[in-house]
């Protein structure tokens, strides 16, 4: 160590040693947005194009936590504040509950529904709530960002779907993590509920680190086509708290992989952490002017094995180096490689239980426990419904694969197998505990259609983003 100090002791030579291991590093590997601060000084760990302007995508949320949150806070607002599912609400892109134009839903289910599963109907509805108007809350979305000093950010709407004009950067969101730590810690915990409970459906949170990376305790996932995968994300170890943020990663196990490895190379205090030139605070990082990049044709582009989404709940062993190789590591942090993601990220961390969520008014005891069972009820009906609908359907529409071996082997035509329609009830069930799904598959022609396979299966619609 004290050769390497020797040789690099002078201060140009520092910034000499940063930038030729900065030049080994791939182009990929810079092709996201990295930030890593202190939660309590915000002080700057690591920073890789954190001032890029970048579409926020879902992320967004955070911001639509804060306002409702803080309204809660000065009494403007309640908890148990029932509001109601507009249709403005109910007509917004998946990922989302599904609720009908009509149905009443309490202000802390609605923030449950929207932080842990990234619901965009409940988004809107609190914004309504709060703001009168999806317009009029974005204008105090931005009232805040403006009082935050988040000078790169302006809102469109409450829940981060595609819309001109809505953009954030790295920075502006490690500022925003910061605020809700400092201003609203007795409702942070909003911020990493590990998983939420609707009628029969339990849907784990979308950041992957709650409940895989040791003290994991927030924040939100996003994506659209137009940003790829982001993620800020906080944890605390020794009583020392990180904000990381992760935008434009590949996918949702590369960005909570990423993530981790961030959080874990700030945690570490090597020898070598000297080398590392300060980069100041979060709040005095300098914006770059540009355009957003938009990632659509490389997040989009039709060659993926299923449509790109913020519910990406891949394997994390998927990536289990995050993308990067040892020389990146080396060059962006002047640390050696971190450890793999299944030393990161596949530990089974204790997260309590799923928090209990419902439609109506405020119930507790007796009464919750039957809300519960209305929403199983409903969820029951409508399994039943697509089950049915399912039977209805011809041999060759339910398996079009048996239906066409069954016309090439006349001595074995497809309707000798009535069952195997009625073979599969639990395909249509597992549909419609999907609230995204919001419509059925439409019927295929029969078997006897000249294509029955063609007709059979419809082409998958990419998700909206959530």
């Amino acid at each position: 160590m004290q050769l390497i100090r020797s040789l690099l002791g002078e201060t140009p030579l520092k910034f000499i040693a940063v930038a030729a291991f900065a030049a080994l590093v791939p182009a990929g590997a810079r092709a996201e947005a990295l930030l890593v601060v202190e939660a309590d000084s915000g002080r700057v760990l690591q920073a890789e194009n954190a001032t890029m302007p970048w579409y926020p995508a879902s992320v967004t949320k955070i911001m639509t936590a804060y306002v409702v949150l803080k309204a809660v806070k000065e009494g403007r607002l309640s908890l148990e504040k029932t509001l109601t599912v507009s249709p403005v609400a109910a007509s917004q892109s998946p990922s989302k509950m599904g609720f009908k134009p009509g149905t009443h839903v309490t202000v802390e289910n609605a923030l449950a529904m929207m932080m842990v599963k990234s619901a965009n109907d409940m988004a809107v509805v609190l914004a309504e709530g709060v703001g009168g108007s999806v317009d009029g809350f974005s204008a105090m979305m931005n009232q805040a960002a403006q009082r935050l000093g988040m000078t790169q950010t302006s809102y469109v709407n409450p829940n981060g779907l595609p819309a001109d004009g809505q953009i954030t950067s790295a920075r502006d969101l490690a500022i925003l993590a910061r605020a809700v730590i400092r201003e609203l810690p007795e409702y942070e915990y909003f911020m990493h509920i590990p998983a939420i409970r609707f009628g029969r459906r339990t849907t784990a949170n979308f950041n992957r680190l709650i409940g895989h990376y040791p003290g994991a305790d927030g924040f939100k996932t996003g994506f659209i086509c137009a940003s790829g995968y982001n993620l800020v994300a906080s944890a605390t170890r020794n009583g020392k708290r990180l904000i990381a943020v992760v935008l434009g990663s590949t996918s949702g196990q590369a960005r909570a992989v990423r993530a981790a490895q961030l959080l874990e190379r700030g945690f570490g205090n090597t020898g070598l952490s000297w080398l590392r030139p300060s980069l100041g605070t979060v709040d005095s990082l300098a914006p770059i002017d540009a355009n957003p990049p938009n990632r659509r044709d490389e997040m989009c582009n039709g060659k993926r094995k299923r449509p790109a989404s913020d519910e990406d709940a891949d394997s994390l062993t998927l990536a289990a180096n995050g993308g990067e190789s040892g020389i990146s590591f080396f060059a962006a942090g002047l640390q050696p490689p971190m450890p793999k993601a299944s030393e990161l990220l596949l530990q089974d961390v204790p997260v309590g239980e799923p928090m209990v969520v419902y439609t109506g008014p405020k119930r507790t005891g007796a009464a919750l426990a039957a809300a519960v069972a209305t929403d199983s009820e409903k969820q029951t009906r409508k399994r039943g419904k697509r089950s049915r609908a399912a039977a209805k359907k011809p041999d060759g529409a339910a398996e079009p694969k048996a239906a066409a071996r069954a016309a090439a082997k006349p001595d074995k035509p497809a309707a000798a197998k009535p069952k195997q329609v009625a073979a599969k009830p639990d395909a249509a069930a597992k549909s419609a505990d999907k609230p995204s799904a919001a419509k059925p598959k439409p019927a295929a022609k029969p078997a006897s259609s000249a294509k029955p396979a063609s007709t059979a299966k419809p082409k998958g619609q990419g998700k909206p983003a959530g």
